[in-house]
């Protein structure tokens, strides 16, 4: 981690890159499941790359580099289907809570296969600003005694091949056609005394600028009646 920039805000890519060196740090005994759990509820509270930099010092690639200030105008995305499938290895490509937590949201690149697992905990995947990897993506879920919610941006087309036992897959997506263009996601996996639940939901800015958008409406209507009565008159 470089000091030059120790306070400048780090980016849910950023802590997700962090969580990925620490699972491999779990998978090689380089920590404990206790180190691996502070570190990553840590990791999901850092605001900064001060805050980042200490988390893994002491592992192998472990360095948290500020990333450069690029001064060249590039455009814009432009939020099409088109402009979210990007290409690529994805951001983050699994994920693991036991008897802990997981989450993926904001903006993130879901990779052509996602992998998670969850036992005794629960994980969060929020694709609704995230850019896919391919047209086609799968997320493979298993949940034993844990459960895994998936939270996908309306337009996509979602098929659902989990099977449960003692636990359940949430089919009730399906058969909604996509968007033109729009990415299909296909979750998989397997649930023991746990479920996947899948669900739409459209952003926080679009439900508000949907409620600024009613609230235009019936300030025009409003204005439209005074305006009749004042003919009338």
């Amino acid at each position: 981690m470089t000091d030059e920039l120790p306070e400048l805000r780090a980016a849910d890519a950023d802590r997700e890159r962090v969580a990925e060196v620490l699972r491999d740090a779990l998978a090689e005994g380089r920590l404990d499941m206790e180190e691996f759990e502070e570190r990553l509820d840590a990791t999901y509270k850092a605001r900064t790359y001060g805050e980042l930099a200490p988390i893994t010092r002491d592992l192998p690639v472990g360095q948290v580099a500020a990333p450069k200030v690029d001064m060249l105008k590039r455009p814009e995305p432009d939020g099409s289907w088109a402009s979210r499938i990007v290409g690529g290895e994805g951001s983050s490509t699994w994920a693991v809570a036991v008897m802990s937590g997981f989450q993926r949201r904001g903006l993130w690149t879901v990779p052509r296969r996602f992998n998670c697992f969850s036992f005794w905990g629960g994980g969060e995947l929020d694709l609704r600003e995230a850019n896919f990897a391919d047209g086609e993506v799968e997320i493979n879920c298993v949940a034993i005694m844990g459960g895994v919610q998936v939270i996908m941006p309306p337009g996509v087309e979602v098929v659902v091949r989990g099977i449960g036992i003692m636990g359940g897959f949430d089919h009730r997506e399906e058969g909604v056609p996509g968007e033109p263009g729009a990415p299909r996601v296909v979750v998989t996996g397997f649930a023991f005394w746990g479920g996947v639940g899948v669900e739409r939901k459209v952003t926080r800015a679009e439900r508000q600028r949907l409620r600024e958008e009613r609230r235009q409406q019936r300030l025009d209507r409003r204005e439209a009646v005074r305006e009749l009565r004042r003919g009338e008159d």
